[in-house]
């Protein structure tokens, strides 16, 4: 693993100054996530901490950009259940989720200005494809994701508050591909394609539970991009698929 002085990370528009606790792996090995480059740069928001109050509109699109530019560390974690082959469990007994990711993927944790906590799982290997899970703060009239609208709404403007081809010039291109309702959670699939780049696949699940003090809005994002399909579109949907709340 790459010392911390040898990453290059990306740097934040001015209102995002996250801030990262550097922990360690079992056998005191070092894990770093840094996973951003220029295109995700160019969807990143201008975010204020508003200490438990987000607006809708800006909540809506704040998790999204969060889950597509963030640097992270966290320890290991993991629970004792059956999956398959080639999986684990990754068990967070503070934020109250489970997921199952490969075996082989590295983990990664922090948090930012404007996020509770946000948790990151990424391939050992140079990678633009990842699985995210950004908590954020509610406020007390955020009980429960109707509060946002129903899927297919809060989906369409999810999505066309992301996309920017009507621009001159171009710039991303946002398309929604289907949003449904699962066992309480919005699950939404759509894709973003900067001109001249490869179309990038992502799946969104958002999900509301409360700590005991107030609710919280979780938003996991699985993304790959079209070459890497083959090696990790599996992979992804078995990890989106996998995410609940305990």
């Amino acid at each position: 693993m790459a010392p911390l002085s040898s990453l290059q990370f990306q740097s934040f528009p001015p209102h995002i100054t996250p801030s990262f606790t550097r922990f360690k792996k079992p056998h005191d090995q070092n894990v770093i996530f840094c996973k951003t480059n220029q295109q995700d740069l160019d969807l990143c928001l201008s975010i204020e901490d508003q200490s438990l109050k987000v607006q809708r509109r800006d909540l809506l699109l704040h998790t999204v950009f969060g889950s597509l530019c963030l640097p992270a560390m966290v320890p290991f974690a993991f629970a004792e259940e059956v999956v398959p082959e080639g999986f684990q469990i990754y068990s967070d007994d503070v934020n109250k989720f489970k997921i199952m990711i490969p075996q082989d993927w590295q983990i990664g944790g922090g948090e930012g200005n404007g996020f509770k906590s946000v948790t990151a799982f990424y391939p050992s290997e140079a990678s633009n494809s990842n699985v995210s899970v950004v908590i954020t703060g509610l406020g007390a009239d955020f009980t429960k994701l109707e509060s946002f609208g129903k899927v297919d709404a809060f989906a369409e403007n999810l999505v066309s508050g992301l996309d920017r081809s009507w621009q001159r010039p171009p710039g991303v291109s946002a398309k929604l591909i289907d949003s449904k309702v699962t066992k309480g959670m919005y699950y939404i699939e759509y894709t973003l394609r900067n001109p001249g780049e490869s179309e990038r696949h992502l799946y969104s699940v958002l999900g509301i539970a409360n700590n005991g003090w107030y609710n919280r809005l979780y938003t996991l994002t699985g993304q790959y991009l079209d070459e890497e399909s083959e090696k990790y579109r599996s992979k992804i949907e078995k990890a989106v698929a996998s995410f609940k709340l305990v």
